[in-house]
């Protein structure tokens, strides 16, 4: 039987499952994202980074390989700052050197460019963003509608 169109709900403990992991490993390189979704959460703080606001980006990369959805924290400090100048770029939302009011309710559905890496965890490896390219100008000095 297949899940493919299963509507998400609590299993029962006496269920049947059958679906697999589908994580997705992509090789170290340039992709296009979208952003899936975003949650607002708090930082406790660590070593690198005090106690602050985070996003939570769910970031999918469609590939040859699969599709991977990679979850990425964005850091609300200013010594992360350049983090979020670097995102917000990507997304066609900042222009080097201008100051930007960051919109969030436009982030979900926003498509870049980025560089991928991995990291390993605990023994495991793992896709790792390492850089987001800035949304490059696309313009050709085309106007819809005008000649």
């Amino acid at each position: 039987m297949s899940t493919q169109n299963t509507v998400e709900r609590e299993l029962n403990w006496d269920d049947t499952i059958e679906k697999d992991n589908q994580f997705v490993l992509l090789p170290e390189g340039d992709y296009n994202f979208t952003v899936e979704s975003f949650d607002r959460a708090r930082h406790p703080g660590s070593e690198k980074i005090p106690a602050c606001n985070k996003a939570i980006l769910k970031i999918r990369i469609d590939a040859a390989e699969g599709e991977a959805i990679i979850t990425h924290n964005l850091f609300l400090h200013s010594r992360a700052e350049w983090r979020l100048s670097e995102f917000f770029a990507s997304i066609g939302q900042k222009k080097k050197g201008e100051t930007l009011r960051m919109n969030w309710g436009t982030v979900p559905g926003s498509t870049g460019r980025l560089k991928l890496g991995t990291r390993i965890h605990e023994g495991n490896t793992y896709n790792d963003i390492k850089k987001f390219y800035p949304k490059e100008n696309t313009s050709s000095g085309f106007t819809p509608g005008k000649f």
